[in-house]
């Protein structure tokens, strides 16, 4: 990674040693004090709110402009999809610093006082930078706690967990950030929003004859969910079952074979508007699912039971929630469910 120009660097040590001599303690609410939390292991020092912030992903990004805090962000990066409903003019005054992982100096040249990240991958070796490297500048850290929680990530892929995830954690991770930005009141308001809208989706829901499988991306190998990450989150919701529910990882490659011989009453299909791999959209997804000798045959192809996701509400963040209501909607729809 390129090192940030010795004139920047001197700055951001400066303002690090600034930020680091703000007293401990646990979370506080207040604009002027110091913040102090654990986040996947690290400590985090935050001495007073901070004002120009870079989001390297997007999750992360729509739970900062939920709370109101578009003039806070420098910078953000990493998109799969249009942002959340609502949020388009508050984005829009956000800069895109990239729409995949920027470097190292591009983030620094953004001058930021904070740098929130969803993914372990994004904030540590092979992603932008360690979180080691921005803190050596004074530059706090946070990584999504959802990517952390009962999840080992030392391996290749996505990861794997030994511990379903909980949409609490979710909402835990909304409720640090709204802590370090001093605006407690305001994730909680959005929590108990989150809260009531889970709920809402999800009363007198009895899907437990009904199995799903979420296809995040790519037709050659394709990315399938396992039990226990955002998509797990849905299905438990939901009672339903997902017919990959055997595996811990959170996004295991899966033959077609394979996939064909589980044959689920419902495929979830990621909608995504980025480029990276193959059959990013749902309507390539379809296209290939319905010319393929190997799925067309499947019962879900055949009766066209698709619900279209965004990538964001297959990843453990605030959309998870929309993920739910979605899915929910679909099955009544289908007539799967009362």
């Amino acid at each position: 990674m390129p090192l940030a120009r010795p004139a920047r660097a001197a700055v951001l040590l400066i303002t690090g040693s600034l930020l680091l001599t703000g007293c401990g303690g646990g979370p506080s609410t207040d604009a002027k004090a110091a913040v102090t939390l654990t986040d996947c292991g690290h400590e985090v020092r935050v001495a007073a709110p901070p004002r120009h912030a870079v989001s390297l992903n997007q999750g992360t990004t729509e739970i900062l402009l939920s709370l109101g805090l578009a003039d806070r962000l420098a910078g953000t990066a990493t998109w799969t999809d249009p942002v959340m409903k609502g949020l388009e003019k508050a984005n829009a005054r956000v800069p895109r610093i990239a729409d995949d992982n920027p470097s190292f100096e591009r983030v620094l040249d953004a001058e930021p006082d904070f740098v929130t990240a969803s993914f372990v991958s994004t904030l540590g070796k092979g992603g932008v930078a360690t979180r080691e490297q921005f803190e050596k500048l004074g530059v706090p850290t946070y990584v999504s706690p959802s990517d952390c929680a009962g999840k080992d990530n030392s391996g290749g892929g996505d990861g794997t967990r030994d511990k379903a995830l909980d949409i609490d954690t979710v909402y835990g991770e909304v409720h640090d950030l709204a802590t370090v930005f001093g605006v407690r009141k305001r994730g909680d308001a959005l929590v108990a929003s989150l809260r009531q809208r889970m709920t809402k989706a999800t009363q007198g829901m009895d899907a437990s004859d009904v199995s799903l499988l979420y296809w995040f991306a790519n037709s050659e190998s394709p990315y399938m969910a396992g039990c226990c990450g955002a998509p797990g989150i849905i299905t438990r919701a939901l009672g339903a079952k997902n017919v990959f529910d055997d595996t811990h990882e959170e996004w295991p490659q899966v033959n077609w074979e394979t996939v064909a011989d589980r044959d689920p009453d419902v495929l979830v299909i990621g909608d995504l508007t980025r480029k990276s791999q193959t059959a990013e959209s749902a309507a390539k997804k379809i296209a290939f699912l319905e010319s393929n000798p190997v799925t067309r045959n499947m019962d879900a192809v055949r009766h066209k039971r698709y619900v279209l996701l965004s990538g964001q509400a297959m990843n453990p963040t605030i959309r998870t929630v929309e993920g739910v209501e979605q899915v929910a909607a679909g099955l009544r729809r289908f007539g799967l469910v009362k």
